[in-house]
């Protein structure tokens, strides 16, 4: 127990410079305090119990504004920073060393039963505000843009941002050009794909624009009566 704990504060400590103190992390981060109300929901619903897990859940949102669903699966080295407004549901399963910012939600799209919730992978990034609906994978080392609402599947190494989410860098450099081991935390470094596309159309309409005009002296020096 006091091995995990000392984990829990040293990953806090590891991605994010604003915690000063073992105290300051051990009182006042609401993210670590959900997921040790997790730990003790947890193992009493895999035993079958619904009702006294449910009410730990229940006490533990009260307090931290974080819901964590005690069937969810949750490996070492989460960190949910600020975290007001995270939820994860039932069936969702997450890998180590996952970090979720504050609006987060990993949940399902229906009614209906069985795995209706994302499996995310290691060293994830789900930015705030971002939605992960549905039951599939987002893959190892991606990162979740900001507002994005993901909906199918992410490959590993991928960057997706927008609405519907959208894989706008696979397999690519860092933009950083960290190591590929560390955990990516610049979520704010991200593409923009509409950004892109409007860019791209009005260098269409320049050239286009440009040519209109060459094509006008052209007609001018051949018959000057024709403009």
């Amino acid at each position: 127990m006091f091995r995990r704990i000392k984990k829990d504060v040293q990953v806090i400590f590891e991605r994010d410079p604003a915690a000063r103190s073992v105290a300051e992390v051990l009182l006042c981060y609401p993210g670590l305090h959900a997921i040790w109300f997790h730990r003790l929901s947890h193992p009493l619903y895999r035993k079958g119990w619904v009702l006294i897990p449910r009410m730990i859940s229940n006490l533990g949102r009260f307090l931290t504004g974080v819901e964590i669903h005690p069937g969810a699966e949750i490996g070492e080295g989460l960190f949910i920073d600020h975290g007001s407004g995270v939820v994860i549901g039932e069936t969702a399963q997450l890998g180590a060393n996952v970090t979720l910012y504050q609006g987060v939600t990993l949940g399902g799209t229906g009614k209906e039963k069985g795995k209706r919730h994302p499996t995310i992978g290691n060293n994830v990034v789900v930015a705030s505000g971002a939605k992960v609906l549905g039951s599939f994978s987002v893959g190892d080392n991606s990162k979740i843009g900001a507002g994005s609402v993901v909906l199918h599947a992410v490959p590993p190494n991928s960057t997706v941002v927008g609405i519907p989410g959208q894989v706008v860098v696979k397999d690519g450099k860092k933009l950083n050009g960290r190591d590929s081991e560390e955990i990516d935390l610049e979520h704010d470094q991200l593409p923009d794909p509409i950004a892109e596309m409007l860019t791209c159309m009005h260098r269409n309409m320049t050239r286009l624009e440009e040519r209109i005009v060459h094509l006008e002296e052209e007609l001018k020096k051949d018959d000057p009566k024709s403009i």
